[in-house]
């Protein structure tokens, strides 16, 4: 795994390293190379028996991989070496319909999709669990007050439900950009050395039909071997997603200081975090998802440069492209194993936000103030007051509730304990309480569909 520092490679990720195992890979030839012969017998174009010898010895352990590993330290060809020992491994007839018609790239790539697709299913497991985790947490903090926050500074309040249910919108459109891509990124190709089926013709097209079809995943329109677009749309995809997770790591590091205090994450006694400071309790999990997020990101650049290299095909292009995908499937892994876990045990200190909300004794509510007393003095006449009492709390150092019931504008219009109540954080948090009561209900009864949609293979294509 090419992660970065403070890797969980020993925790669960579901099955997702072994499928990205040198091991896997062969597998994922092995099974296009036996779908590949079981279409190409269905229409006529090998025969029958052929086929079936070919999808019988089409297994790991009827491949030599010793012999592969002989055979490209000679020839220096990563792929000629499979089709060696695989028709080594047939029956003469057999063998001789091996790789028939298709050339290297059709196979590694339509593998390596296949592949891609099975873990894309985890990782919609992952995030089904996620939405749920943050549903759970919208709706027990959909009253906790805390300070919103805008340019570095308090703004108005808001809940914590509020601020987690702008976590949830954003990552249930990752979800949906992950759903909606999957019929143009996981396409099978078979077109051969060009894309244009010169060796196989019209019987080729319909081939590929069944072949994708035989391997669950969709038929490439025009399988050229320099059309990277889905590739790129797929890793695109995958950095939005860590992105919505990334702004949630960044929200818990900072908002976890101890000048803030408002969250920490779950730790357990034996834990360490500095060789020098024995009081040192890291945010292990948040600086992991930033981390491996930004390295992620890096590859959407990189892989827009790559896809435009000219001609029908391009070993330096598609090259790049193989390592770079299977590179943001390992970075991606790493970030969704860590937000599972951070949203799932998450410590949030009511308190100390409610506290963090009265650190300007009132200030914040000034807006609310403003709206009150513009429904008889107009907006802008409103706002410069309401300008003015601030400044003299803010500059003068003077108590925002008295200068507000000193006020002879506002005093005529309020009582004081109207002021009072006026000022206070848990009263001006707007919708702040339905969105996070809202988004925690959508949050969940999307987690149970997707997990629902898993169980019954309904996001098969």
């Amino acid at each position: 795994m090419r992660a970065l520092y403070d890797s969980k490679s020993k925790g669960n990720d579901r099955g997702i390293k072994k499928l990205l195992t040198k091991e896997a890979k062969i597998e994922s030839w092995l099974l296009a190379e036996a779908a590949l012969a079981d279409a190409q017998a269905e229409e006529g174009f090998i025969p029958r028996s052929a086929a079936d010898n070919i999808i019988e010895n089409a297994k790991l352990e009827r491949i030599d991989l010793e012999e592969m590993d002989r055979i490209q330290a000679k020839v220096g060809h990563g792929f000629v070496p499979f089709v060696k020992v695989l028709v080594k491994a047939c029956s003469e007839e057999g063998g001789k319909y091996v790789h028939y018609g298709v050339t290297t790239q059709n196979i590694q790539q339509t593998g390596q999709l296949y592949v891609t697709y099975k873990i894309h299913r985890i990782f919609q497991s992952y995030v089904a669990d996620i939405l749920e985790h943050l549903g759970d947490l919208a709706e027990a903090h959909a009253e906790t007050v805390m300070p919103g926050r805008t340019h570095g500074r308090h703004a108005i309040p808001i809940t914590y439900g509020y601020k987690v249910s702008v976590w949830i919108s954003e990552l249930l459109n990752a979800q949906e950009r992950l759903q909606e891509c999957e019929k143009r990124v996981f396409q099978a190709m078979a077109g051969g050395a060009v894309g244009a089926f010169n060796a196989t013709g019209e019987t080729g097209w319909r081939v590929q039909q069944r072949f994708a079809k035989k391997l669950g995943m969709y038929s490439m329109p025009v399988p050229s071997r320099n059309i990277f677009s889905h590739k790129e749309e797929y890793i695109m995809n995958l950095a939005l997603l860590c992105n919505a997770l990334h702004k949630i790591a960044e929200e818990v590091y900072y908002t976890g200081l101890e000048e803030f205090g408002e969250v920490s994450e779950a730790f357990q006694k034996g834990t360490v975090g500095s060789s020098t400071m024995p009081q040192k309790i890291n945010p292990k999990l948040a600086k992991g998802i930033i981390a491996n997020s930004q390295k992620l990101y890096s590859l959407v650049s990189t892989g827009l440069f790559t896809g435009v290299r000219m001609f029908e095909g391009d070993s330096s292009a598609y090259m790049l492209y193989d390592g770079m995908l299977e590179e943001a499937l390992e970075l991606t892994t790493e970030v969704l194993m860590r937000a599972e876990e951070l949203t799932a045990t998450l410590h949030v200190n009511k308190e100390r936000m409610y506290q963090n909300a009265l650190l300007n004794k009132g200030l914040d509510n000034s807006e609310c103030v403003m709206m009150k007393i513009a429904e008889k003095l107009g907006k802008d006449r409103a706002h410069e007051l309401l300008y003015d009492k601030a400044m003299l709390a803010e500059l003068d150092g003077k108590d925002y509730l008295t200068v507000l019931k000193e006020d002879p504008v506002l005093s005529d219009n309020f009582t004081d304990q109207e002021l009072e109540e006026m000022i206070k954080p848990e009263n001006y948090t707007g919708l702040s309480a339905f969105l996070a009561r809202r988004m925690a209900k959508e949050a969940k009864e999307r987690a149970q569909k997707a997990k629902e949609n898993q169980k019954n293979g309904i996001i098969q294509p």
